[in-house]
């Protein structure tokens, strides 16, 4: 195995011999089991732009009709009503761990610029906070964990099965960037975790299919075996932030039964999955501009209801989707009216039988809390909610044509100006980034992206202008917004020139890039 990426301070504490001969144990016996799964990804792309479609499977149909039920909670996941998100830094994970969320999405995925020196120093982050040495300083204020309050239960999310680390590699080929993020921290941590009543505990992102469920099942397995740690201590919760997934519930918490705990409504990936998915099948699948898209659109509905249904059926935890909004502490009028969005939004999940939701910031903690406090009172869950009254076919999945709502030159503006805004922070090494009172990460910012790109190959013309959208009328907004973002403090022209090289190429080239992380990863130093 050969390290490229820089050994900055302290990092010889994580890239130990024995961590990474861990690393590389791994790669070595699930490295190219990942790469057969993401051609098939690929295959299932071209039936899918053929005129296929998606439908619940029917060679798994006797798993969907079977009596079984998933691992019981774990220590420390069995009440999650309130999940905070954010990356691996050490402002944030101080932050994180003393807000009152139950529990922790430490973020290495969408959350997370894949700067060499964050996923390390991240690493680092984590096993100083369950060794409670983490501190942090700046601007005079100083950070530090409470010394004697239950901290939230940490969750570790890795980078997808899409992503490599191009820093590492083994026997010449780059590790992926999955079970690199998986095997330091669970090296480090999980007997860490143990120690403290609790567990490693992960969310995993991207999945598509019960196969892939099946490889992280397999690497749990071995990864458990190799450093004696007794068999399904690992538990994991699962994003359902991909179109396929969404047909498979059931399924990958069958291939993670020992594992599992729960599955997740991402819905801003599974949005831009839908996009993705269907993007060359004209307007039977075209969506209105994404801050027309709510929770309440019918095939979102649907998607909801099931995977509450389904977790529930199983024995599973199924939490709720992202509220992204952050407070201002400028402007009242606006949080009043966001928060009132927040309270609504958390009041349908706990109403539907979600058993916790994710927040963004600190600040709406609270209001998670109180939300469903009020459904759940004392108990931890809600798990005994079966939602039998649920019946979802494949058609409710799939009625994407049923959203209401405009395509306007405002939406394509705010696509832009995101994007641009975003892809500039991610390429200065922010992963999460606050825009407009939003918390922006990868995922919105291709839902942006793909979006452009899905309205100019559909001949899209703008409710509200009567123009089309063509690459010409992108470029020339694309100027516009750099115009009125140049002028404001703190500009940095030389990221911004690579944020819209970047962002041009995957909005306005013919080709359509699977993720822009993969373009802008191959950017990066």
């Amino acid at each position: 195995m050969e390290i490229t990426g820089p050994m900055l301070d302290r990092f010889d504490e994580i890239l130990t011999p024995e961590a990474l001969d861990f690393v590389a144990a791994l790669q070595r016996e699930f490295g190219a089991r990942r790469l057969e799964l993401l051609e098939a990804r690929q295959s299932r792309q071209a039936e899918l732009s053929n005129g296929g479609i998606l439908d619940f499977l029917p060679e798994t149909k006797e798993i969907r009709e079977a009596d079984w039920q998933v691992a019981p909670p774990a220590p420390g996941l069995e009440d999650r009503r309130v999940e905070i998100t954010g990356p691996v830094d050490k402002k944030m994970t101080i932050n994180a761990l003393n807000s009152g969320a139950k529990v922790w999405l430490a973020d290495f995925e969408d959350a997370n610029s894949p700067l060499w020196e964050n996923c390390v120093a991240g690493h680092l982050n984590l096993r100083d906070a369950l060794d409670r040495t983490i501190d942090f300083e700046t601007g005079g204020k100083a950070y530090a964990l409470r010394p004697d309050d239950e901290l939230a239960t940490v969750v570790v999310r890795p980078r997808g099965w899409h992503l490599d680390e191009k820093h590492a590699t083994v026997d010449g080929q780059p590790v992926s960037g999955s079970l690199f993020d998986f095997a330091l921290y669970f090296f480090h941590c999980a007997q860490r975790q143990i120690d403290k009543g609790k567990g490693p505990y992960f969310y995993l992102p991207k999945i598509e299919s019960h196969l892939e469920a099946r490889l992280w099942n397999d690497v749990f397995t071995r990864a458990q075996a190799l450093l004696g740690i007794p068999h399904g201590t690992i538990r994991a919760t699962v994003l359902i932030e991909t179109y396929p997934a969404a047909f498979e519930m059931e399924e990958i918490l069958y291939e993670l039964r020992d594992h599992s705990a729960g599955l997740n409504a991402g819905r801003w990936d599974y949005l831009f999955s839908v996009i993705k998915k269907f993007r060359t099948r004209g307007r039977e699948f075209l969506l209105p501009e994404r801050n027309a898209v709510t929770m309440t659109a019918p095939f979102m509905r649907a998607y909801t209801e099931l995977l509450v249904r389904t977790c529930h059926k199983r024995g599973a935890h199924a939490i709720g989707g992202m509220a992204a909004f952050i407070p201002s502490r400028r402007d009242p009028e606006v949080n009043a009216v966001a928060l009132e969005k927040v309270r609504a939004d958390k009041t349908r999940e706990s109403g539907d039988g979600f058993d916790g939701s994710w927040v963004a910031h600190p600040d709406l903690v609270p209001i998670c809390r109180e939300v469903f406090d009020g459904v759940l009172g004392s108990r931890p869950n809600q798990l005994d909610r079966l939602r039998e009254d649920v019946s979802v076919t494949a058609a409710d999945l799939l009625a994407v044509s049923e959203t209401p709502g405009e395509i306007t030159e405002t939406g394509l503006r705010s696509n832009v100006d995101v994007a641009l805004r975003y892809l500039a922070a991610w390429m200065g090494g922010l992963g999460a980034v606050a825009i407009h009172n939003l918390m922006e990460d990868a995922a919105t910012a291709e839902i942006s992206r793909s979006q452009i790109w899905q309205w100019i190959h559909n001949d899209i013309v703008l409710a509200d202008t009567g123009e089309q959208v063509t690459k010409e009328l992108v470029e020339r907004i694309i100027a516009e917004e750099l115009a009125q973002i140049a002028a404001e403090p703190g500009y940095d022209e030389a990221l911004f020139d690579q944020a819209t090289a970047l962002f041009k190429e995957v909005a306005l080239d013919d080709d359509f890039a699977e993720f822009l992380t993969l373009p802008a990863y191959a950017r990066m130093p």
